[in-house]
């Protein structure tokens, strides 16, 4: 019996060191199990990773581990970042949002990042126009080629806000701009010879100046049909009393040229 017992302690034991090993491998199960289809968390370099490149994602993951260094959400259908869309990432270094949809991104989606990311790419999605509020505040560098963008002073403001990707000013093109002879060219080499800012500040005080001189016109043609429409009053009184009897008529032209006056 003894010996039984000692055969079947042997047999036991391998499955008792098994055990940790099998708890492991149920809690990774469960960690992918949270993970979206196509999302996986690795280690690259020394830095945690998480990549979820061509996801399908229509929108920024919540269960992004809080640990991460390096976040791929490149190729995805992303149409918009939302305020505080990065907000529990506080050791983020890198992020990569190329080849989506976004055309909207919301003045504080990368609140919380500004003291530690480093590199920030936002090349071939949709945007038109940005704010200067939206990344200005970040101190990396920033790639904005490949977007469909609008040549105006707030663009110009937003180049001059951020500190651009090596090798990246070239693909900031110009799709859209109010002088014709600017699409189809780099924004910075437009921005050469070209203010935006002081060009549509004339514009707004010519606007502002017609604006006012239509008010003025407006005033005097009122003064003018006021005083017109009085003297055309006095003119029919006066008349008036003129079909009066002598007495009753010098009486009130007396009372009338003295209200005129």
């Amino acid at each position: 019996r003894a010996c039984g017992r000692g055969a079947m302690g042997e047999r036991l034991l391998p499955a008792w060191l098994l055990l940790p090993g099998l708890l492991l491998a149920a809690s990774c199960v469960r960690a992918a199990a949270a993970f979206p289809p196509g999302c996986y968390p690795a280690e690259e370099g020394g830095l945690k990773t998480f990549r979820c490149s061509h996801a399908r994602l229509t929108e920024v993951p919540k269960d992004i581990p809080n640990d991460t260094h390096k976040l791929f959400l490149d190729s995805n259908r992303i149409p918009y970042l939302p305020h505080d869309a990065f907000r529990d990432l506080p050791l983020l270094l890198e992020l990569d949002l190329s080849h989506n949809s976004i055309a909207g991104i919301e003045s504080g989606a990368f609140r919380g990042l500004a003291d530690h990311l480093r590199s920030l790419d936002l090349s071939s999605n949709r945007l038109v126009s940005l704010s200067k509020e939206a990344v200005g505040h970040l101190k990396a560098k920033v790639n904005l080629s490949d977007n469909p963008w609008l040549c105006d002073c707030r663009l110009q403001e937003l180049i001059r806000a951020v500190a651009l990707a090596a090798g990246s000013a070239g693909g900031i093109v110009c799709d859209a701009a109010a002088r014709e002879e600017h699409v189809g060219k780099a924004f910075l080499q437009v921005l050469a010879h070209t203010d935006f800012c002081n060009a549509y500040k004339r514009t707004t005080d010519i606007a502002m100046l017609v604006t006012m001189f239509g008010w003025f016109a407006m005033v005097i043609s009122y003064l003018v049909y006021y005083v017109r429409q009085n003297q055309e009053d006095a003119r029919r009184h006066l008349e008036y009393l003129k079909s009066l009897p002598s007495k009753q008529r010098r009486s009130e032209e007396s009372s009338t040229i003295s209200t005129v006056v």
